[in-house]
């Protein structure tokens, strides 16, 4: 099998690199047999990449340690579940699963377009397939997953213990389908420069794919949120860490990106914007591809170093230049049909929305990166913290939540003054309402009643929305409220998906805001029979217990928890030890509700029984992850095939294709 699973990548680069220039050469000569030829070269590639991964697959569940990577990332008594998810969780692994999804995406893209886009198919081909080849190479040159061992061991030495928890089976995954779904967009942007198509189409062509992957990269953040609250113990769900920067980054330039190509298609402007943005959005994708496996950043998040940091690094180069080379080359045919009629316009509006997101992206890219810039110029490492991250970027999301809310208010080209007093009544009312009330009531810090404030207004301007929506349907046809409102959502899914997503956002923003500024927490060490308090909470500690499950050891406390004289049962801290690992993992006991989170985690203990606690309070956390399902809800809506949309395709966009003309012809 090893020898099997490595030569199949071997054949597949061959084939991913002769598709790559047969797609380019056919689509400049406009040859038939060559595009034929390269259509089956791509359905060749995937399914040599399949039996790559299936052989990998086979060695990670069938235990083959005389494979190195099986060696390292699996063992006897870890969970088929957890063996099946070490595909992605060592470096040559994850490449190989970057490689199928890639090979899986182009695949999809060609039975996609059996009956449109046939300008731009075969350039899109030729960049999937070149950028796949490239990955091939990696790992059928340098970087080799089924490299054997000398002697098989008995036993491998399983996953590091951060790794063994479901999220391994949902983070990882998304945030790759994030950064592979990127490639799509990035390519048909590349196909328009190169075949010089440079109206919509492309736009049209990718957006679900720039959708898909946006979806894809903002729950994979989610769930690693969710993962580092649950497991790493130290009280948060967000660390600024650099590998957490790395997929933050090209979600925000690709929420730029989906806001922006709006005025493009309605417009015609921005046209060098919007290929500017997918560029971005996709260098940071292999970015942050890089700064995961090379270890050429310092992370809690990085298990993997070695020598994939010079060639993603070169990858990056290529892809950076030769993208913006050719940008440069078609700028005389990319001007922009219209010019901003008034800084008073959704236009406006949108295009500072773009500049605020692309500035946070700038702002923690240099904070990432500025401690790796400081120890090659100045021989001193300097650590870019949490405080710098929250200091710069706080403002600029406050202004990006604020703009949410203005946008759907102002009308296109120019807004008068009439509609202006029309549409922001109603919001400013909640929203500086809400403000005054709360800061009042003696809500401090000012920042936290200005957030709140800030998103009451958004969410009085996106109800307004619907209100106007469901009264214009009772109006004309008569239904009620149940009725029309899912009919309104049904009836123009783009729009209202949009809002339903920015109804999460405002959730999730909740939810940081509350756990940020209002977050409490005790550090005591504590007798069994003895107690800790914090506000109304009364925790009694109980005692310690010491059991086997599998091959770990588990060490856990058990509290007893009152809150406001009212009993809420019994809390369990705990610690698990690997029988091949030193470092124990943190399991914390959340008590979560509405109002806020009791998190207590088990810190140590001593021989006499007593333990030592850190007990917090995270107020509102439950509304992020409700915020992500109901992001969830609205991407789905948006993502929903709408047939207007293809109602309302060019005739030539819609007839079935008949292949390219033989070059004879």
């Amino acid at each position: 099998m090893p020898d099997l699973g490595h030569a199949a990548l071997l054949t597949g680069f061959v084939i991913a690199a002769y598709t790559a220039v047969a797609s380019f050469v056919s689509a400049r000569g406009r040859v038939g047999e060559l595009w034929l030829s390269a259509r089956n070269g791509v359905y060749a590639a995937f399914g040599l990449t399949t039996i790559a991964s299936g052989a990998l697959l086979y060695g990670l569940l069938t235990h083959d340690f005389r494979i190195k990577y099986v060696a390292e990332y699996t063992s006897r008594s870890q969970s088929p579940l957890y063996n099946f998810a070490a595909w992605w969780a060592g470096l040559e692994g994850s490449l190989l699963f970057w490689a199928w999804l890639l090979s899986l995406f182009a695949v999809i893209v060609l039975i996609q377009s059996r009956r449109n886009n046939r300008e731009l198919i075969p350039y899109v081909s030729a960049v999937t397939m070149a950028l796949l080849a490239y990955f091939l190479g990696m790992m059928g040159f340098a970087m080799n997953p089924f490299e054997t061992l000398p002697v098989a061991p008995a036993d491998g030495m399983g996953l590091n213990p951060l790794l063994d928890n479901p999220g391994m089976l949902f983070h990882p995954t998304f945030l790759y389908m994030g950064y592979v779904g990127f490639t799509i967009p990035f390519a048909f942007a590349i196909a328009a420069l190169m075949s010089g198509r440079l109206s919509t189409d492309w736009i049209r062509a990718s957006r679900r794919w720039t959708l898909f992957a946006w979806f894809a990269l903002g729950l994979g953040n989610l769930f690693g949120a969710q993962w580092a609250y649950t497991v790493l113990g130290w009280g948060g769900y967000w660390g600024w860490d650099p590998v957490e920067n790395a997929s933050f980054m090209p979600w925000l330039v690709g929420t730029a990106f989906l806001h922006s190509v709006m005025i493009q298609e309605r417009r015609g402007m921005l046209k060098v914007w919007n290929i500017l943005l997918i560029i971005i959005a996709f260098s940071l994708c292999l970015f942050g591809t890089m700064v995961t496996r090379s270890g050429i950043l310092s992370s809690v998040h990085s298990f993997s170093s070695g020598s994939a940091g010079p060639l993603f690094l070169a990858l990056l180069t290529a892809v950076a230049a030769g993208s913006l080379g050719l940008l440069w080359l078609r700028l005389p045919a990319l001007r922009s049909e219209n010019q901003l009629d008034s800084l008073v316009s959704r236009e406006s509006s949108f295009l500072l929305n773009n500049l605020l997101l692309v500035g946070a992206a700038f702002a923690i890219f240099w904070g990432s990166v500025f401690p790796l810039l400081s120890e090659a110029v100045r021989g001193v490492k300097t650590t870019v913290g949490p405080p710098f991250f929250k200091e710069v970027t706080g403002p600029i999301f406050l202004a990006l939540l604020l703009l949410m809310g203005i946008c759907p208010l102002i009308g296109w080209r120019k807004a008068s003054a009439e509609n202006l007093a029309r549409n922001f009544l109603f919001p400013s009312g909640v929203g500086v309402t809400t403000g005054i009330l709360l800061f009042a009531l003696g809500m401090r810090p000012l920042f936290a009643a200005l957030a709140f404030a800030v998103l009451a207004f958004v969410a009085a301007s996106i109800l307004l929305e619907f209100y106007r929506g469901v009264r214009a349907r009772r109006r004309s046809r008569g239904e009620n409220y149940a009725i029309a409102v899912p009919r309104l959502i049904w009836a123009n899914k783009p729009r209202y998906g949009g809002y339903i997503v920015h109804i999460g956002v405002i959730l999730i923003a909740l939810g940081v805001v509350g756990s940020q500024m209002f977050a409490t927490n005790v550090e005591a060490t504590v007798k069994p029979g003895e107690t800790i308090q914090i506000r109304n909470y009364v925790l009694t500690y109980q005692g310690l217990t010491s059991y086997t499950e599998g091959s770990k050891e588990i060490v856990a406390a058990t509290l007893d928890v009152q809150r406001g004289g009212q009993s809420l049962g019994n809390i369990v801290a705990s610690k698990s030890f690997a029988a091949n690992r030193e470092e124990p993992r943190t399991d914390v006991a959340i008590r979560s509700d509405p109002r806020e989170d009791l998190y207590t985690i088990l810190s140590g203990w001593s021989e006499d029984g007593s333990a030592t606690f850190k007990v917090l309070i995270n107020p509102l956390v439950m509304w992020i992850w409700v915020g992500g399902a109901v992001l969830l809800l609205g991407t789905a809506i948006a993502f929903w095939p709408d047939a207007r949309a293809e109602e309302r395709l060019p005739v030539t966009e819609r007839v079935p294709a008949k292949g390219m003309r033989p070059s004879h012809a």
